[in-house]
């Protein structure tokens, strides 16, 4: 079932470019990271979950891709943008083969249950 999202249709023409040009630089090196990286975990500062992520994948032996963006009170105006980009509500954003495998207790779960081997010797799937 595909998540809900408004439709365009619903959107009022005058506030639509916001949604289209606003923090897309932030959003394209994560497109970019996800790209070319088997695993990348996006991320900010503070915030313990990344950090969790990112130990995790490091005890697994596998190499992963970080990006940070801010902190609490910092550039919380462009990581709204990849929210909204991704569906994800929260930090860390983790990506395996360029698919949201979800944070940090999901990719944790992911390790410890070993599919992420098998997400990791995937194909990467189609755009």
């Amino acid at each position: 079932m595909p998540r809900p999202i408004l439709p365009d249709n619903r959107i009022h023409s005058a506030v639509a470019d916001r949604f289209t040009s606003k923090h897309q630089a932030i959003l394209q090196q994560v497109q970019e990271a996800i790209a070319t990286n088997d695993v990348v975990v996006v991320g900010m500062a503070i915030n313990p979950h990344p950090g969790q992520a990112r130990r995790a994948l490091a005890a697994a032996g596998i190499a992963f891709k970080a990006l940070n963006y801010g902190s609490y009170l910092s550039q919380w105006r462009p990581r709204l943008a990849l929210k909204i980009w991704s569906g994800w509500p929260t930090f860390p954003m983790v990506f395996v083969k360029g698919t949201l495998v979800g944070g940090a207790s999901d990719v944790i779960h992911l390790i410890e249950s070993g599919e992420i081997k098998a997400l990791l010797a995937a194909p990467r799937p189609e755009k």
